[in-house]
């Protein structure tokens, strides 16, 4: 059996942990960030791959720092070798520049499951701006890691349908939670297919069209808010792109109302579904306005 280590954080790392599993693939060593104040009390949470591996059994390590292997727990003066022995790393949503020297740990080197067909989207949101874009088709793919962001070459990658079919508007056919999941256990089966040949060195890897890169940006509150000059399809892509964060919004009757569901309707107009003005709880549309007429 493989030994590898894994490389995560996020809903997404957990996604393509479970997929992995259902394979037969089992990570001996997960590393992650360190545990982060959240909410209004501020409690400190744990990453949901810590979450996960406590609850699986596999050791976990959160580096405040990722520079050498001591980082990671390794050291060269162990008596077997055995906990240098990692025939691969798999990366997927760590959030973390990892260095060239940890990237050469393993036997054969440090892959990555990356949610968009490279080099288009690198960064951080390949989702979310794949989504604001409406694009046709979205896809995973599998690189070798080197020192730069999402640069190394690329072992194998695998296309789908992301718009919704005759709509010819771009409507896109997922939010981001579906779109997650689903690049997740599409790179994670990708992977389990691919992994063998990789390892017995039968794949060759083909390097990026870098002059093609385009790039990503992490989105802020301030991305979410719904403009009224904008058309009713682009702030529809960004209700689906932008939920659950960093939300999506607008001001109405002087009130802060957070959109967590909306639809276009057969004339292409905008309608909201479900949403959460400011210090209540979530709620229909239609109650929110229901409650401002009994005001009035």
């Amino acid at each position: 059996m493989f030994k590898f280590a894994f490389f995560g954080t996020d809903e997404f790392s957990v996604k393509v942990l479970e997929t992995l599993v259902k394979q037969g693939l089992k990570p001996s060593l997960i590393v992650t960030v360190p545990d982060k104040p959240k909410g209004r009390k501020m409690i400190m949470t744990p990453p949901l791959v810590k979450v996960w591996g406590e609850e699986n059994g596999v050791e976990v390590v959160q580096p405040s720092s990722l520079k050498t292997r001591s980082d990671l727990g390794l050291t060269r003066g162990t008596t077997s070798g055995e906990k240098e022995n990692f025939d691969f790393f798999l990366v997927a949503s760590y959030g973390k520049i990892i260095p060239q020297e940890i990237l050469n740990i393993p036997t054969h080197g440090t892959l990555n499951i990356h949610p968009s067909l490279l080099p288009k989207y690198r960064g951080p949101a390949p989702l979310e701006t794949a989504i604001l874009n409406g694009d046709d088709k979205m896809g995973v793919t599998i690189i070798k890691l080197d020192a730069e962001m999402d640069h190394g070459p690329i072992l194998a990658q695998k296309s789908f349908d992301s718009r919704r079919q005759g709509s010819g508007q771009g409507i896109p056919l997922y939010n981001f939670e579906q779109l997650r999941d689903k690049t997740a256990e599409i790179g994670a089966n990708l992977l389990t297919d691919i992994l063998p040949d990789y390892l017995a060195s039968k794949v060759t890897l083909e390097n990026q069209d870098h002059d093609s890169a385009t790039f990503t940006k992490k989105f802020v509150k301030a991305d979410g808010e719904l403009k009224s000059s904008d058309s009713a399809l682009i702030n529809h892509r960004k209700i689906l792109a932008l939920n659950p964060w960093p939300g999506t919004f607008i001001f109405y009757n002087n009130t802060r109302v957070s959109i967590k569901q909306a639809h276009l309707n057969e004339q292409g107009e905008l309608v909201f579904d479900r949403v959460v003005p400011e210090g209540r709880k979530e709620m229909a549309w239609e109650d929110f306005l229901r409650g401002l007429n009994t005001q009035k």
